[in-house]
């Protein structure tokens, strides 16, 4: 085979690599999710900048911008079945801003007050020495920090 194309050994059919739909469609198949136009579309302005945090309003905009006819309530559903599928990791600030993490490996965030931006921090520049223990019957998931920053004489 080229080095454009690789045996998917997971479903035993033939993926393009290096085609942004295509690797899309792989990474949706290999969750369990169907790749509909639609996820495949958002996936693909989604997964195609590379690790970044994007809020469903962020999404919407970038899909009409790519002409890709979505709905916002399109938006948040999609994001949803990413995130529990595994492609996104959810990040609330505050209670009412959530952004959606295309990086899903451990890490935690500066968030910039006054902006919407978020920063990663690589999980080994905080160091959490003690965890409580927790409830009878729940497990510790993951731990996420945030880290709020303020420009110097705001």
């Amino acid at each position: 085979m080229s080095d454009q194309v690789s045996r998917d050994e997971a479903y035993g059919s033939t993926v393009r690599q290096g085609c942004p739909f295509h690797d899309v469609r792989h990474k949706l198949r290999r969750v369990g999710l169907r790749p509909t136009r639609q996820r495949v579309s958002l996936g693909w302005v989604l997964f195609a900048k590379g690790d970044r945090h994007i809020s469903a309003e962020m999404l919407h905009e970038e899909a009409a911008k790519e002409r890709i006819p979505v709905s916002l309530a399109t938006i948040y559903n999609t994001l949803r079945q990413f995130t529990e599928a595994g492609l996104l990791r959810e990040l609330v600030i505050d209670g009412n801003k959530t952004y959606f993490d295309t990086a899903i490996h451990d890490h935690h965030h500066f968030v910039v007050e006054g902006e919407n931006r978020v920063i990663d921090i690589p999980a080994r520049e905080i160091d959490v020495a003690t965890l409580p223990t927790p409830p009878e019957g729940y497990e510790i998931s993951h731990v996420d920090v945030v880290v709020r920053l303020r420009k110097i004489g705001d």
